[in-house]
């Protein structure tokens, strides 16, 4: 990949980072040349602390909107030049919708009688762009982008969805499992397809046993009847046939079956179905009791299963030619390694510690449509014209995906990629299309190590469009190919700005220089760009630029409160932990105390490390934080005199592939390793005296707070678990599966790797936080580790109880309550 400078930034170290430098890491400009490797500087700029107000545990736990009601769900209007949003109601959990012009810095309220008239984020267009097609209240409206005329398609009680122009200018739409097309000239309506999950009717039936054969010859009324329904079958089969006025597309896709996705082809003359198993995500769960129920009675809620009652489950693909009739379910076979034992040598260990011999034999394995859990588009996908489709398949196992085309001569499925990971595949950066007016596919892939750019022509090789120690994401082609839009974080691990790189040579450049977070919207008309920005002490705004290389951004909204800005809040610094475990360091914020002095020495800082939730999420960076509270926490601890760091430990997201699967299989291992490492580092840098250092948690947060009081009992004196799991059997399938394979394969992987098993190696002071409602960690988990603890006859631990919230607390009141006592417990321990 070659890179266009367009911008001669560098990350600036602080004062400060002469203490914290590393041997040979320098800070690097914002577009690397092919082979360059990611260095940074070991800290980098950040912004200066904040106000004058004394921030207090009540305000931080307060309720968020005063902070100020930032902006949500902003998309384009179809003009191009102006944006819609979401703004939520001082007080309560209602949202207004806001327009505002691109070149102007109010907003106007929508009134709730115009709320169908400004499009959606999904909004399809014509081949022309002058004409914008949307859902709103499960209707389809459809607006002239040159008029501003809206005319609504449907006007009922039927759910319609997923609007889309065909190739002869036609409109069609989705309701239920049929598809309609709509003549927008006359307004004639024409059912598609209808799909049934079902079996085909099987019609009059011929008698098939002795008796009912012998019956048809010796009763003259049995043998006329038979003949009269066949009479009527031939003649509707014919009727159907020859009268173009009935609609008859009517497709069996089996019983018991239940429809995962289904995409109409662009010509509107095929679609693609996949279709799998009716068992939801709570068959054969569990309940979770209620006690704080409306009518004042225990309330059985019912809840997803376990990954332990989890068995495998696999799609069928079904082809639909519309204009022939013929449906055809197309085969896995022949997608590469679709047999493989790819998890031989894990159940080879396995039988091997239960004294047994594993013998290795191919079998089909389970696949299903690709489920990434940050799309907003399909796992299939046509090309321009319909004449080509492709769909993203994954490996019930996880270690494989598929990018899969449809020969449709021959009826089979193409492979056109397939990414294999001994660990397992990622469940994020899988955006993948088709080139316009194209035969030639886009995709991302990790395969390097790092989520990138690949084109790939149905009957060539592909060809990788970025290249570096950089992860890309969010993918938007222009109409014309020439560029593809994509979020990156090219300068440094915690900054993210958009890029763009030109398919035909893979010449990239950069297009904003914002510092922090950025997302972005391309306009319809490909003109600009509408930014979600923000930064480690700002809050998310947005900002309009123009759609060119090293732009210019304007700020559209203000609207962080004043008093949020008048709370003197520390910012913490950015810094890189060398890591005893590998050649990449840990990337982790550090807030200083307000009295520190660099140099300082006799190691009498006290210091906390907070661990971030979801495993793979990434949050030292340099944007706004989902862990807003946490932030302000973190700055009331450091001007209480604590040192506080929040580590990206190894799982963590947006530092590639390697770092993302160092968990696999002993999940609470190399992060505590690298908790280690934090401490270390503070205490050589920081001051910190080792004695006293405490860590915190909520969810995978507090699954490594148990882990690092039970496995290294003398790296922490106390910790906080919020919202804890304790037994990664108990947790759900589709996340757990991917690290530590199904308990029934991979007993071993579960045992190492979930705290129950190792709640004897308690020493330090452990406060357990367990939300009762919680439908995604059960409160089961806790209660099940706490017994464990009595029966240990463990004595430095104590459980606090949320009777009303779920997995993220929502009642201010429980948000200080929870708080409180971590505050405490650190205060009386540290």
């Amino acid at each position: 990949m070659k890179f266009k400078t367009t911008a001669n930034k560098t990350l600036v170290a602080l004062a400060v980072a002469s203490s914290f430098m590393l041997a040979g890491c320098q800070s690097t400009a914002s577009t690397p040349s092919e082979e360059q490797v990611t260095n940074v500087a070991p800290v980098v700029a950040t912004p200066a602390d904040t106000g004058s107000a004394e921030i207090t545990l009540e305000q931080a736990m307060a309720h968020p909107d005063w902070l100020g009601r930032q902006p949500e769900r902003a998309f384009w209007n179809g003009d191009s030049n102006s944006i819609v949003y979401a703004q939520k109601q001082q007080g309560n959990e209602l949202r207004d919708l806001y327009v505002q012009a691109v070149n102007s810095q109010s907003a106007s309220q929508l009134a709730l009688n115009k709320l169908h008239t400004v499009g959606a984020k999904n909004a399809v267009y014509s081949a022309d762009k002058k004409q914008q097609a949307y859902a709103f209240e499960g209707n389809i409206f459809v607006k002239n982008l040159s008029t501003g005329q809206i005319t609504q398609i449907t006007h009922d009680s039927a759910q319609q969805s997923k609007p889309q122009f065909l190739t002869d200018g036609s409109l069609a739409y989705r309701q239920g499992n049929a598809f309609y097309k709509v003549d927008l000239a006359t307004g004639r309506q024409v059912e598609l397809v209808n799909l049934h999950l079902d079996d085909a009717p099987k019609g009059v039936q011929e008698p098939d046993t002795y008796i009912a054969k012998e019956q048809h010859k010796l009763i003259d009324y049995i043998a006329l009847t038979h003949k009269n329904k066949k009479d009527r079958e031939e003649r509707k089969a014919q009727i159907n046939e020859q009268n173009d006025s009935i609609a008859n597309a009517q497709f069996y896709l089996g019983k018991g079956k239940r429809l995962a996705d289904v995409q109409l082809s662009p010509n509107g003359q095929a679609l693609v179905a996949v279709t799998t198993e009716s068992r939801s995500w709570r068959d054969e769960g569990d309940i979770m009791p209620n006690y704080i129920a409306d009518d004042a009675r225990v309330k059985a809620e019912k809840v997803r299963r376990r990954v332990a009652d989890e068995k495998p489950i696999s799609s069928d693909v079904v082809y639909i030619d519309l204009k022939s009739g013929e449906q055809t379910t197309l085969a896995f076979d022949t997608l590469p390694g679709f047999d493989e034992d790819v998890l031989a040598a894990v159940k080879k260990e396995n039988y091997a510690r239960d004294g047994k011999t594993y013998k290795s034999e191919k079998a089909p394995r389970a696949i299903n449509l690709m489920m990434d859990w940050g799309w907003d588009q399909s796992a299939i996908q046509w090309n321009t014209d319909g004449s080509q489709v492709a769909l993203m398949l994954e490996a019930w196992d996880n270690k494989d995906r598929w990018l899969a085309t449809v020969d449709t001569q021959n009826n089979k499925l193409v492979s056109q990629h397939r990414l294999h990971d001994d660990a397992w595949v990622n469940y994020a950066y899988n955006d993948f299309g088709w080139l316009n007016n194209s035969d030639t596919l886009y995709y991302l892939s990790e395969e390097s190590g790092y989520s990138h750019i690949y084109k790939k022509p149905l009957n060539g090789k592909a060809t990788q469009l970025t290249k570096g120690q950089f992860v890309v994401s969010n993918l938007t082609l222009t109409a014309d190919n020439s560029a593809i839009y994509y979020k990156a974080n090219v300068e440094h691990p915690g900054l993210y700005e958009i890029y763009r790189v030109n398919p035909a040579n893979g010449e990239s450049e950069q297009v904003t220089n914002l510092d922090g977070m950025t997302d972005y919207q391309l306009s319809p008309d490909e003109s600009k760009l509408l930014l979600t920005h923000s930064k480690i002490m700002s809050p998310p705004e947005l900002y309009v630029a123009d759609a060119k290389a090293n732009t210019q951004a304007t700020q559209l909204t203000h609207t962080v409160s004043d008093e949020f800005l008048a709370k003197k809040l520390i910012a913490p610094k950015i810094v890189a932990v060398p890591s005893s475990h590998t050649d990449q360091p840990i990337y982790a914020k550090v807030y200083y105390p307000a009295d520190y002095k660099e140099g300082e020495t006799g190691k009498n800082r006290k210091a906390v490390i907070f661990n971030h939730g979801a495993g793979y999420l990434q949050n030292s960076h340099m944007g706004w934080s989902g862990y807003f509270r946490e932030f302000m926490f973190h700055s009331l601890l450091a001007s209480e005199g604590y040192v506080v760091m929040d580590m990206d430990y190894r799982a963590s997201k947006g530092y590639g592939r390697d770092w993302r699967t160092a968990i696999y299989r002993q999940m609470g291992t190399p992060e505590i390793q690298d908790l280690a490492d934090g401490v270390s580092w503070m205490a050589d840098n920081a001051n910190v005296d080792t004695q006293a250092v405490g860590t915190y948690g909520g969810s995978y947060g507090g699954f490594m707070t148990f882990m690092a009081l039970f496995t290294q009992p003398d790296l922490f004196k106390a910790g906080a678990a919020l919202r804890p799991v304790t037994d990664w059997a108990h947790y759900n399938g589709p996340y757990t599966s991917n690290i530590l394979n199904h308990p029934d394969v991979d007993p071993i992987a579960y045992e190492k790797s979930s705290p129950i098993y190792f709640a004897e190696g308690l020493k330090s002071h452990l406060l357990i936080n367990a939300p009762m409602v919680d439908d995604n960690v059960f409160f089961q988990d806790s209660v099940r580790l706490v017994q464990r603890l009595i029966e240990l006859e463990k004595e430095n631990f104590e459980t606090a109880i949320f009777p009303v919230e779920p997995h993220g607390f929502v009642q201010p009141s429980s948000w200080l309550d929870e708080y409180r006592r971590i505050h405490k417990l650190f205060k009386e321990t540290l």
